[in-house]
């Protein structure tokens, strides 16, 4: 009769045989290539689905594989480095997908006390209010609202609507150098649920921004993404 020692000691010399496999299958293979599925693996080894997951959360750690919700593991798009504040247009040119944005308000309003607190400005100060909905490969991602203080970008209104506002930012030496972010789960609201396309009070990802160059605000903002359709990927420390 086996013994658990042996058992695991099988279970985990699979583990290894899977993920190896899955390494040396993967190994040169472009970003955001398919990997294979936990069900090919498991009939190609014969193990359970757990030890096929277990071996694939390595590669997925490891940063060689990544998991797109409703879509399958891929091979994984380079990580950002740290310190690169990104956009959402770079975000996505990073997952190889293609980034979209349709402005549903550009205009100068009054800022309120929540926005003009996280904006170091006083209630009532101009703002620039922008929101959009973001897509990517024209499936719905996000609705973002941004908040931009209109002191430090003059005339921002009258030359149109940038594609990437990172890159008007740096355009006018304000591109974000660092940014405090807050991440929740939130029920959507009747607004970001029919932009999102999904029911009232469905589960959404919360991301609000504030974002800095050097000590100046230059933006705040708050998205709520579609969590079946978005995975944030947050790198903590430098790699060695």
């Amino acid at each position: 009769m086996e013994t658990v020692e042996a058992k695991r000691s099988e279970g985990g010399l699979k583990h290894v045989q899977v993920r190896e496999y899955v390494r040396e299958l993967v190994a040169g293979a472009a970003p955001g290539s398919a990997a294979p599925s936990e069900r090919e693996l498991v009939a190609r080894f014969g193990v359970a689905r757990m030890t096929v997951r277990q071996a694939l959360d390595v590669l997925v750690t490891e940063g060689l594989l990544e998991r797109v919700p409703g879509r399958g593991t891929f091979v994984a798009h380079p990580r950002r480095r740290v310190g690169r504040l990104s956009s959402y247009s770079e975000d996505m040119k990073v997952r190889g997908l293609l980034p979209e944005s349709q402005t549903l308000v550009a205009r100068r309003e009054q800022a309120g006390p929540g926005v003009a607190r996280a904006l170091d400005i006083s209630p009532g100060d101009a703002v620039i209010h922008w929101k959009r909905l973001r897509r990517a490969d024209q499936q719905i991602i996000c609705v973002e609202d941004a908040y931009l203080n209109e002191v430090l970008l003059p005339g921002f209104l009258q030359s149109g609507m940038p594609t990437s506002l990172y890159q008007a930012l740096e355009d006018r030496g304000l591109r974000p150098t660092w940014a405090e972010d807050a991440i929740s789960a939130s029920a959507a609201t009747e607004d970001e649920a029919s932009l999102l396309e999904i029911a009232p009070g469905s589960p959404v990802l919360q991301l609000s921004r504030r974002a800095l160059c050097g000590d100046k605000v230059v933006n705040v903002s708050r998205s709520a993404f579609r969590p079946d359709r978005f995975t944030m990927h947050v790198q903590l420390g430098e790699p060695s």
